[in-house]
């Protein structure tokens, strides 16, 4: 186990199906015990509203996240100006079955970013919040008024995301940089990867597939000024 984070790690190839949703093969593990989630953004003409669909490194499924919350009236904004990012986003995170396992939401912001981590009966379990403007951006992960991780970023642009524990020892990681992603029918769309280096306990678990769920929707999209 490495103190801290160690810049870039061997990846090994994560594959996403080329096949409809109704085709792929549910995965035996579940979003918070999988050691890969392969995050797909499905393609779509006009982004109006976010929606992926999570994978094991197998290309079997793990769920899926949808943004709520998108009248007609927002959806003609989001198209017509970029003022959509300083909006309220509400994020759920639903199991490969569809049944309801988070909800996320990033109140509405003007520098700094934070998103909320409820449970579906409307448990508290944290916040991500943004802690600088400038320079590689870092959150902080907290729960029941204490800090239990981090998410670094190393290099924006490139999306290599550090996520540590509350004693700095990394435990996760974010990238783009897997070989082997086979997009074929999302071609389109793109692809990032959260590896998880060991089990973790409640509730960093939940945050840090949290973040990793909502780190281009929540987080990402609307710092784009960041220098990584």
């Amino acid at each position: 186990m490495n103190n801290g984070c160690s810049g870039d790690r061997v990846r090994r190839a994560a594959r996403v199906p080329s096949m409809t949703a109704e085709q792929v093969t549910p995965s035996d593990r579940t979003l918070f015990d999988s050691p890969v989630l392969v995050v797909n953004q499905k393609g779509k003409l006009v982004e109006l509203t976010n929606e992926y669909r999570v994978f094991d490194e197998d290309g079997r499924s793990l769920g899926s996240v949808v943004q709520t919350g998108q009248g007609k009236a927002r959806k003609v904004l989001r198209f017509l100006t970029d003022v959509d990012q300083f909006l309220t986003h509400r994020l759920e995170v639903r199991d490969a079955s569809g049944a309801l396992q988070l909800v996320l939401t990033r109140p509405r912001k003007v520098v700094k970013s934070r998103l909320v981590v409820e449970r579906p009966d409307g448990s508290h379990v944290g916040e991500i919040v943004q802690q600088n403007v400038f320079g590689k951006i870092g959150f902080s992960m907290e729960a029941g008024g204490r800090q239990v991780g981090t998410l670094k970023a190393e290099n924006w642009r490139a999306w290599n995301f550090c996520i540590t524990d509350k004693d700095g020892k990394e435990v996760a990681r974010i990238t783009k940089k897997w070989a082997g992603l086979a997009k074929a029918a999302f071609t389109s769309a793109d692809n990032y990867v959260l590896e998880v280096h060991r089990p973790l306990e409640e509730p960093l678990r939940s945050l840090v597939v949290s973040t990793a769920l909502a780190v281009d929707t929540a987080l990402k999209q609307d710092a784009g000024g960041a220098i990584g």
